[in-house]
């Protein structure tokens, strides 16, 4: 229940519920998806660069008819209808925002999908599933939002079966990043520090997750952030016709903010795969 969500998650939730969040994401940011892409030249569509991230990350496990998976932060679902129609694979998807997940759930119907894919509302910090329920656990940009990022993990060791995967991706801060240089980032999404690909070792090696690979990702942090932006203010009088001008002048001053941790070497983006032993 919402009501048991930490703060840092009641604010995740709030924000992404909002109207504007979810015009935003769904109209400008791809639709299916909403994390981050790898790009081939820096003026790709956003949806093909954020499509290769899906099939780079599928390509780190093995998908089929008897896989079972969980992509925890699912969004709009557009990962979990990718796999499920490529490789016939089982998807639970669990996020937090009711607005996302109709969508999700439409979209599902719509792509006669709805029978390989299930939309669960609720919290990564704490999963609603059986121990030993599922072979891959799926991520994409989503952790980030956790203020507990070792219960996260703790949580995807439970449900995660012997020998089962748990493969994701992060925006993260540099490991040597220079205290108080990204704090205008963690203000604007309401958290005190972000993880870092030293973190998830620690934590994946306490909760018997043993690394299978670790890919930088990092130079198409700011790439994306700034394909974004562009994007944004090319449609800006569309947009501002749909969402608040406050909302997108505060986004682009965002995704400005973004764009410079990245090219400074401040931010991390990195695809992680973990096994349990």
């Amino acid at each position: 229940m919402s009501e048991d969500y930490s703060d840092v998650v009641k604010q995740a939730k709030e924000y992404y519920d909002s109207y504007d969040a979810d015009e935003f994401y769904y109209r400008v940011w791809g639709g299916e998806d909403f994390h981050l892409g790898i790009y081939e030249h820096e003026d790709e569509p956003i949806f093909d660069a954020s499509r290769r991230t899906v099939q780079t990350i599928a390509d780190q496990v093995t998908l089929n008819e008897n896989t079972r998976v969980v992509d925890i932060g699912a969004g709009y679902g557009g990962a979990a209808r990718f796999i499920a129609s490529q490789y016939g694979c089982k998807v639970s998807c669990l996020n937090l925002s009711e607005r996302e997940n109709e969508r999700n759930r439409q979209k599902n119907r719509e792509q006669n999908l709805d029978h390989l894919i299930e939309v669960i509302d609720g919290s990564f910090e704490s999963l609603p599933y059986e121990d030993a329920s599922f072979d891959v656990v799926w991520s994409e940009d989503a952790i980030l939002h956790s203020g507990d990022k070792e219960s996260v993990v703790k949580e995807v060791a439970r449900i995660l079966k012997k020998g089962g995967s748990f493969v994701f991706t992060d925006p993260m801060q540099a490991d040597d990043c220079p205290e108080g240089v990204i704090d205008p980032i963690l203000e604007r999404i309401n958290l005190d520090s972000m993880g870092s690909v030293k973190l998830y070792r620690e934590l994946a090696a306490k909760n018997g997750l043993k690394e299978v690979n670790v890919i930088d990702l990092a130079k198409y942090l700011p790439m994306h952030y700034d394909r974004v932006r562009r994007e944004l203010e090319s449609r800006y009088d569309e947009i501002i016709g749909i969402i608040s001008k406050e909302y997108v002048d505060n986004m682009i001053r965002g995704l400005v903010r973004w764009v410079e941790g990245g090219r400074n070497g401040y931010l991390n983006w990195a695809l992680m795969h973990f096994r349990k032993e």
